[in-house]
């Protein structure tokens, strides 16, 4: 391996996130070296916008705590030797006789409207218990989650407070340019908030974290606990969220990556709207142009991005593209790359019609292709999928997995053939369910005021329970009897 090859494999990609007990020694920037221009004097800026700028702390499961707890301590031993096999058989893993505790972690986000609208993060408290938001001023306010987008790494979140908040705007990021001066705000280590400055150290960039990687760099420090903080101006306006680091050690080196708000501000729009990000659908596998790729269709030059497959019922296979075409535009908007045309997809409105141009036999032709949803087509694949024989449905939600009640765990169960319904094969330590006394091996019977008789069925009545945030009814079948449980969803 190369020397340059090796001082790049030793750096790690660490989001800026931080539990709050971690301390860190103080880190200082170099001093500035002699013929260097003064720093620019960024009180009036700071003092502007950090009162939008806010602390979250958040509560989740600890990482790896996974697999079932036995929450009746009275259990005896036979049932407690049937249940860990049972664990093994439903692939939960040996069962867990303590839960796992609960972590707590700490990130930045920042008011965008008066009304106490939040953004950060999505790897900041998109899968939180409970969260906390921190205004400047010390004060304190729940915060229920909106929305969140894994694919963005965004989440809004919203707070209420009797009173407008101060907020702070988007500005536009397809202005920024390299070498602008720009300044940071967060909560680097959980010490509160902290201004740092520096400047955009390269535009466009691909850290591979994910299909819409389009980072703003910069050498504005940015540690952990910084993440879902603004990335401003000098007009004292958001032009990026700051997500993540390049560093050997977890501390800030000067590679620091923000998400710019040309990406972000649509995005949050929909979250803060609907709970959700409705993006278009092709409907193909694509990969790369290569260079051999275009000497062999004799392509001319290496963009665009070639279709590997098509997916059957999809707007590609309705359209007519075909496996080999190589995709050059969309709507007359040239495509370089991949990345490109995954963008541009995903941007364009579910049920929306655009014009395809692509490259077929050496001859060039468009074709038209009306959207699909991609949030559905995901959705359709999962109940696809829970809906196989033996197939299992999780819920997180409310901390359990569901399987259905197969001959061979009716007879492990003692269950006579009028039990129906849909099994708990596992529960999250510290969960709703945890926390109620739910255990695997309960056969969910009743879903509110709907029978159920599969994890699809159950799946689908909790999904429906969850949008009106309110406790939900279990009728549960356990040992010959039956009780019934009301379970809270997960309050983020």
């Amino acid at each position: 391996m190369s020397k340059t090859k090796s001082i790049l494999a030793a750096l790690a990609l660490t989001t800026a996130l931080t539990a709050p007990a971690v301390i860190m020694p103080i880190l200082t920037a170099p001093t500035a070296m002699a013929g260097e221009a003064t720093p620019r004097d960024l009180s009036d800026l700071a003092a502007k916008v950090t009162p939008a700028v806010v602390n979250v702390q958040v509560t989740m499961k600890a990482e790896g705590a996974e697999g079932m707890q036995m929450s009746d301590r009275s259990t005896q031993r036979q049932m407690e030797e049937f249940m860990r096999q049972f664990a093994e058989r439903f692939g939960q893993g040996q069962m867990k006789t303590r839960p796992m505790p609960k972590e707590q972690a700490l990130g930045t986000g920042f008011i965008v409207d008066p009304s106490g609208i939040v953004v950060t993060n999505y790897h900041v408290a998109g899968q939180a218990e409970s969260i906390t938001v921190t205004m400047a001023d010390g004060t304190k306010y729940p915060a229920k989650l909106l929305g969140g987008d894994q694919k963005t790494d965004l989440a809004v979140l919203k707070i209420k407070a009797d009173k407008p908040l101060p907020y702070v705007e988007f500005g536009d990021a397809n202005q920024v340019r390299v070498g602008q001066p720009v300044m940071a705000v967060g909560n680097p280590f959980g010490l509160g908030g902290t201004v740092t400055s520096g400047i955009v150290s390269a535009r466009g960039r691909d850290i591979h974290s994910g299909p819409f990687d389009d980072y703003i760099q910069t050498d504005a420090a940015i540690n952990r606990g910084n993440s879902g903080g603004p990335l401003f101006n000098m007009d004292g306006k958001v032009i990026g969220i700051n997500t993540a680091i390049f560093s050997p050690s977890g501390g800030s080196v000067g590679l620091g990556f923000a998400i710019p708000s040309s990406i972000a501000q649509p995005v949050v729009g929909q979250l803060r709207d609907h709970g959700r990000v409705e993006r278009g659908l092709l409907g193909v596998e694509i990969q790369p142009v290569t260079s051999e790729i275009a000497d062999s269709l004799s392509l001319g030059s290496t963009k665009g991005a070639m279709v590997a497959q098509v997916e059957p019922k999809s707007a590609a296979s309705t359209a007519g593209i075909q496996s080999g075409d190589v995709i050059k535009s969309v709507d007359g908007k040239e495509i370089g790359d991949i990345k490109d045309l995954t963008r541009t997809i995903a941007a364009a409105q579910p049920g929306s019609t655009v014009k395809v141009g692509l490259v077929r036999d050496g001859k060039t032709m468009t074709l038209e292709a009306k959207l699909g949803d991609y949030a559905s087509n995901q959705q359709a694949k999962a109940d696809e999928g829970s809906s196989k024989p033996g197939a299992k449905a999780e819920h997180g939600s409310f901390g359990f997995s569901l399987a259905p009640v197969t001959p061979e765990a009716r007879e492990e169960l003692g269950l006579k053939d009028s039990v129906n319904g849909a099994l708990i094969a596992g529960v999250e330590p510290g969960s709703p369910a945890d926390d109620k006394g739910l255990r695997a091996g309960d056969i969910i019977q009743q879903v509110g005021r709907d029978t159920v008789d599969s994890p699809k069925a159950a799946a689908s009545k909790l999904t429906e329970a969850k949008k009106a945030n309110k406790p939900v009814l279990l009728k549960i079948y356990r040992e010959g009897a039956t009780r019934y449980v009301a379970v809270s969803p997960r309050a983020a």
